[in-house]
């Protein structure tokens, strides 16, 4: 897909109105923890519905900048929220290396093709160039923060090269990912070259997205907690720190491993400003693990938004108490559910947003 000439031009840097997901991050003073929800941008809102509707299919929106940056920035006017995070889906890196994938109504991702062998990693793109390959992305990114017109930073993101490397090797969800954590076991040799060729991708593409205009980038390790502290560390953390390392210099980094409460004494080294937490950790043990030096970002149970108002504004201060705000990005411990009532998404962002 050819890069609209109009979006070509890199955006003029505007102030932000709103900071303060950024000074978080850093750890710099703040007055009250920021707050933004993952897939906060999606079917909970009937305005992103409408927009679907227009659209083919969830990847013909993914691949049309301006109705993704119109959906991307939905939750900025309607909820409130304190940043802004690019309408896409991880998946788009496999795409881009010449794995291509189908996003199945109600049934989810599948590949037509895996990676198994080295003869299947021949097949893939020496070289993901993303002004080429995921213009698309930067495009809407480009697009997104000059209508944003620096009212809240905007999030840019990526999937970790282990939870990419499920779906490559998969070719579909799954519920314990057995066949990838196999490949470890039984052919390290490649699993560490495909995990290679993912992270460089990984790099290329974040990088990208902060010269688009990417205030910050978040990588999501969705599979984390199906590995053992052991392979973990052999085959995540190395990737994980150079992806921090190339990053870090140019924007706040957030790595959210989720199901990784057991990693978080190795997460902690990792060179990244913030981490993010699922809802069965709990923030002050992982204080305790990871010490004060970096953010934490989380972590309310998603499924408290079904609740009634008064206890999601309970359960939010609770939350907000446990981790203090010094150094708090309020969110949720994983994305909000399709189907929670919107008024309720929105107590618990006015109710963080209240407790200054």
């Amino acid at each position: 897909m050819e890069a609209p000439t109009h979006l070509n031009n890199q955006p003029k840097a505007v102030p932000l109105q709103n900071d303060l997901l950024l000074r978080a991050a850093r750890g710099e003073s703040i007055e009250r923890s920021p707050v933004w929800l993952m897939r906060q941008a999606g079917r909970i809102l009937p305005e992103y519905r409408a927009v679907r509707a227009q659209m083919g299919g969830f990847k013909d929106l993914v691949e049309s900048p301006p109705h993704a940056s119109e959906v991307t920035i939905q939750p900025v006017d309607i909820l409130g929220v304190d940043a802004a995070i690019i309408f896409s889906d991880i998946l788009v890196i496999p795409e881009a290396m010449g794995l291509p994938y189908e996003l199945v109504e109600k049934v989810g991702p599948r590949f037509p093709e895996v990676v198994r062998t080295h003869q299947d990693l021949k097949r893939l793109r020496a070289e993901v160039n993303p002004e080429v390959h995921l213009s698309y992305v930067l495009d809407a990114i480009r697009l997104t923060k000059r209508n944003l017109a620096g009212r809240v930073p905007l999030i840019g993101f990526c999937g970790a090269p282990w939870t990419i490397f499920c779906y490559m090797v998969e070719g579909k969800g799954s519920k314990d990912w057995a066949l990838p954590r196999r490949m470890l076991w039984e052919q390290p040799t490649f699993a560490h070259a495909l995990l290679d060729s993912i992270t460089e991708a990984s790099i290329g593409y974040l990088q990208a997205q902060v010269r688009a205009g990417a205030d910050l980038v978040q990588i999501f390790d969705s599979w984390a907690g199906v590995l053992s502290d052991d392979l973990y560390r052999e085959f995540m953390m190395p990737r994980l720190q150079r992806m921090c390392e190339a990053l870090s210099p140019m924007v706040p980094v957030t790595v959210f491993a989720k199901g990784g409460g057991h990693l978080l004494p190795q997460l902690a080294d990792l060179d990244c400003r913030t981490l993010g937490l699922d809802w069965q950790t709990d923030p002050r043990k992982a204080r305790l693990l990871i010490g004060e030096e970096k953010t934490l970002q989380g972590n309310l149970d998603p499924s408290i938004l079904y609740s009634s108002p008064d206890t999601i504004r309970k359960k939010t201060r609770e939350m907000l108490s446990n981790f203090g705000t010094r150094r708090h990005i309020a969110n949720l411990g994983h994305g909000v559910y399709p189907d929670v009532n919107p008024e309720h998404v929105k107590v618990f962002v006015e109710t963080v947003q209240k407790s200054a």
